[in-house]
């Protein structure tokens, strides 16, 4: 088994209250999380990646709520993707991307999931489901993980 094809470089993992609040929460970071991971903020591959998340969260928000239950974004950095994780609690509902009427203001959320996506799919889990998409991008990135462009500076030294 290829081992580096399937482990993850970098991972993060957050829940949040089905709001539409923590909807724009998650979108926002999407972006900036592996733009400390190399995948530069405002490119393809972020944009892509705020779209996806914004579709996503906006589906567990309206779709797969349960009162009371969150929901939670996962983000997966692996060699020459970026595998994004959008789970609910609700999962009786299947996620299906289908023509909406031509005059229909939704339910074209997951279309443009798996336009943007090089794969998509969806899987369930113990309470509710899970949607993911995978974004590539032209160059994998080194074999380390990079450094955030934005470290901390050092504290200054304290005065007696």
């Amino acid at each position: 088994m290829n081992t580096e094809a399937t482990t993850p470089k970098a991972e993060f993992t957050q829940r949040f209250t089905s709001t539409r609040r923590s909807a724009r929460l998650a979108r926002h970071l999407a972006v900036h999380q592996p733009d400390g991971w190399g995948i530069p903020y405002g490119s393809d591959v972020s944009d892509e990646a705020a779209q996806i998340v914004a579709e996503l969260a906006a589906n567990a928000i309206t779709h797969g709520r349960v009162p009371g239950r969150d929901f939670e974004l996962h983000l997966r950095l692996m060699e020459a993707s970026l595998r994004i994780e959008v789970s609910d609690t609700r999962g009786e509902r299947e996620p299906a991307p289908g023509a909406s009427a031509p005059d229909a203001e939704t339910g074209r959320g997951l279309l443009r999931v798996a336009a943007l996506a090089k794969d998509w799919g969806a899987s369930g889990r113990p309470v509710g489901k899970t949607i993911w998409a995978e974004l590539a991008w032209p160059e994998p990135l080194s074999r380390s993980v990079a450094v955030p462009r934005h470290a901390p500076a050092e504290p200054a030294p304290r005065s007696r």
